[in-house]
């Protein structure tokens, strides 16, 4: 049994695409790294093994998620190490390229690696002289590297130079270094999708096209052509795990709320997301509502869609756990949640108050209508229904007057598209039918073929 298995606990967050990790140092101490807001999951691994978190170790800013560190150093007295370079509002222990730590048998190593932001650093994790393996956080990752456009499209080029000789540093580490990275599929903060999530510097030497990169110049194309949209929450969750997000001293949840008060959010200027799987929404949703359905991916929608500063009230089905919409909305910094309507669609309708519906059929059941793919740009180029119309669902609500009245909405299975017809909905559009299905099923129920490429 080698180290890993022994001693290292990757903890996975499928929705955001991020691993965090809990290192058991063997005395009863735990070090994390990149542990996010939500800590539900680092309690539990380290309540199994009898483990204080003593260090809470941050790759850099991240963009996608906050930080879980400073919490850790509330709930266990975790010392935080972080680079110095980030400026951190709060105490931790500042780390320069080189610098050590001792973890009491162990020793962690600062390596300075820029490019996916500025203060990045990636720490070695070392036995004595021998070298375990090391957290890469954004920069190498498994068989790419994380983007380099987050601090604005001025600074892409300079980041991703700086992240071709981050990497070729990481490279010169021996083949048997395990590589235990932040991001990966799923996480809009890199590039393949379906890949592993750890891996070694041997494999990367062999498999990873950006190492493979014949200069400089070359990576830089590649990697910046790699490139697509990314939630717009990102644009400021750096500088709040720069000043370091509010310690929770309760879980937090979700309040009871009537069909009155839901309507008096809304009415005011509040958000109403639907959890509910999009089934349930089509069948009957409170006018002007958006659906969001309670899934791995739902911290990511309600980021990128919707304002953080705006109250959001949530329709939920018999069963949903209302812990983990919170928590969701939490570890991405929504804190203004007002509640959930008690009851559901039932109490709504019963308080005489109307209600909505959206089509939503199979591909052999879809009308000849425009079609609208709102998938990301990856997945429409690799292919589509000839002659569909790209808008992506992160951007939709700004190009909302480009969607013809009576289109079908689909995305990849009908989720996405759900979400999409209700932002449609609010911006005029009317008689749209949402495809509960993907293109491959669209293209077969109409006797056409799937075309790749040409996406806006």
């Amino acid at each position: 049994m080698g180290f890993a298995d022994d001693h290292l606990i990757p903890l996975v967050d499928e929705g955001l695409g991020n691993s965090a990790y809990l290192v058991d140092l063997g005395d009863g101490r735990a070090l994390t790294v990149d542990a996010e807001r939500d800590l539900r999951t680092v309690h539990a691994a380290a309540t199994r093994r009898g483990l204080r978190v003593a260090y809470a170790a941050d790759t850099h800013l991240h963009a996608d998620f906050l930080s879980g560190a400073l919490q850790l150093g509330h709930d266990h007295g975790a010392t935080v190490l972080a680079s110095a370079a980030g400026h951190r509002g709060f105490d931790h222990r500042g780390l320069t390229d080189g610098e050590e730590v001792d973890l009491g048998g162990l020793t962690l190593r600062a390596l300075a690696t820029p490019g996916h932001t500025d203060e990045h650093l990636s720490f070695l994790l070392l036995d004595g002289d021998r070298l375990l393996g090391v957290f890469t956080g954004g920069s190498l990752i498994v068989n790419s590297a994380a983007r380099t456009d987050l601090l604005g499209a001025d600074r892409t080029e300079e980041l991703a130079r700086a992240q071709y000789r981050s990497l070729r540093r990481l490279a010169r580490l021996p083949d048997e270094a395990a590589v235990w990275p932040t991001h990966g599929a799923g996480s809009f903060c890199s590039a393949p999708p379906g890949t592993g999530r750890t891996t070694t510097i041997g494999a990367q030497r062999q498999t990873n096209p950006l190492l493979a990169a014949p200069d400089e110049d070359a990576f830089v194309r590649q990697l910046t052509a790699s490139l697509g949209t990314y939630p717009a929450y990102f644009e400021r969750l750096a500088e709040a795990n720069r000043r370091g997000p509010a310690v929770l001293t309760a879980a937090p949840a979700l309040p009871a709320l009537d069909a009155g008060q839901v309507g008096a959010l809304l009415a005011g200027g509040g958000h109403v997301v639907d959890v509910r799987p999009a089934a349930d929404y089509a069948a009957g949703h409170i006018p002007g509502s958006l659906s969001i359905p309670l899934r791995d991916q739902f911290a990511t929608w309600l980021g990128w869609l919707l304002p953080a500063e705006a109250p959001l009230a949530f329709v939920t089905g018999e069963n949903q756990d209302l812990g983990e919409i919170a928590w969701q909305a939490y570890k991405i910094g929504y804190e203004r949640l007002a509640g959930h309507l008690v009851g559901g669609m039932s109490a709504w309708t019963a308080d005489g108050r109307a209600r909505a519906t959206t089509a939503f059929v199979t591909p052999d059941r879809a009308p000849q209508a425009p079609y609208i793919d709102v998938r990301q740009k990856a997945e429409y180029t690799a292919g589509h229904v000839p002659g569909a119309l790209h808008l992506e669902l992160g951007t939709l609500a700004a190009h909302a007057a480009d969607a013809p009245d009576g289109a079908v909405v689909a995305c990849g299975h009908g989720e996405r598209a759900m979400t999409a017809a209700g932002i449609l909905e609010r911006a005029g559009r009317t008689g749209l039918t949402v495809l509960d299905g993907g293109p491959e099923e669209y293209a077969a129920a109409h006797g056409r073929h799937l075309t790749e490429g040409g996406a806006r």
